[in-house]
């Protein structure tokens, strides 16, 4: 019988490829997205050629209540992938009220309700994988993204407590941090910041959505069954 896996943030660079990536090993997939529904309508035209079952679910995870639009629509699950996100560049003393509130929902708050509300689906089961793709800023810190490194710190500790909680209901619980991927999120940065940026990388080069979405798969597989509350750093060699 074919898994069924949630990947919110379906739409963007890593949330497609991982997709793309799962559709490609059997899985069948909910693609959660906000902004992004043409990416989303051409990101089930590729993943056609696959035999699976993929349903897009519309939600904006940036209100409080947006993940009940996800929840709802859920049915057989078996693993949920975390790809949400939003960015935000500036000074802590420029942020402002509503940037944080939503950066906490997106980041923070609607991982942590939906996988509480979902968990029952794994206990039920007793099996199920939790992925989140957190970020190396996550793990060290970034100026001017103060906000944005305050929330992936806390889904490495989100991921850390509750790995431990449901341990015992055979339900793993892990992330990813990778560094400098290129997708949209790093367009806003000029070509002479991409340089310096890939300059600090040992390894040369920023990384590919695609090597994101292959260590989600082996999280998700039997080949790292005895891993749980961990972080899998994917940087380059950038923080180590």
């Amino acid at each position: 019988m074919k898994k069924y896996v949630l990947i919110t943030g379906a739409s963007g660079g890593i949330g497609q490829a991982v997709a793309s990536h799962l559709a490609a090993k059997g899985y069948n997939l909910y693609l959660h997205y906000n902004q992004g529904e043409q990416n989303i309508k051409e990101l089930m035209e590729r993943l056609s050629a696959f035999d699976g079952e993929y349903i897009p679910i519309h939600a904006d995870l940036a209100k409080p209540e947006g993940f009940r639009q996800v929840t709802s629509q859920i049915f057989s699950l078996d693993a949920m992938i975390h790809c949400g996100g939003m960015s935000h560049y500036g000074l802590l003393m420029d942020l402002k009220l509503e940037e944080a509130v939503a950066l906490l929902n997106v980041h923070v708050l609607s991982p942590l309700m939906l996988t509480k509300e979902l968990l029952p689906k794994f206990l039920s089961k007793g099996s199920g994988n939790i992925v989140v793709i957190t970020s190396i800023w996550g793990q060290t810190g970034a100026a001017c993204e103060v906000a944005y490194s305050a929330a992936k710190g806390a889904q490495i500790a989100f991921i850390k407590a509750l790995s431990k909680e449901v341990a015992l209901n055979g339900i793993r619980v892990n992330a990813i941090a990778p560094g400098a991927v290129e997708t949209k999120m790093m367009e806003g940065f000029t070509d002479e910041e991409l340089e310096g940026i890939t300059f600090e990388i040992p390894m040369g080069r920023l990384g590919q959505p695609e090597e994101i979405a292959k260590a989600a798969a082996f999280l998700l597989s039997d080949d790292s069954s005895y891993m749980t509350g961990q972080v899998l750093a994917i940087n380059g060699g950038w923080y180590t």
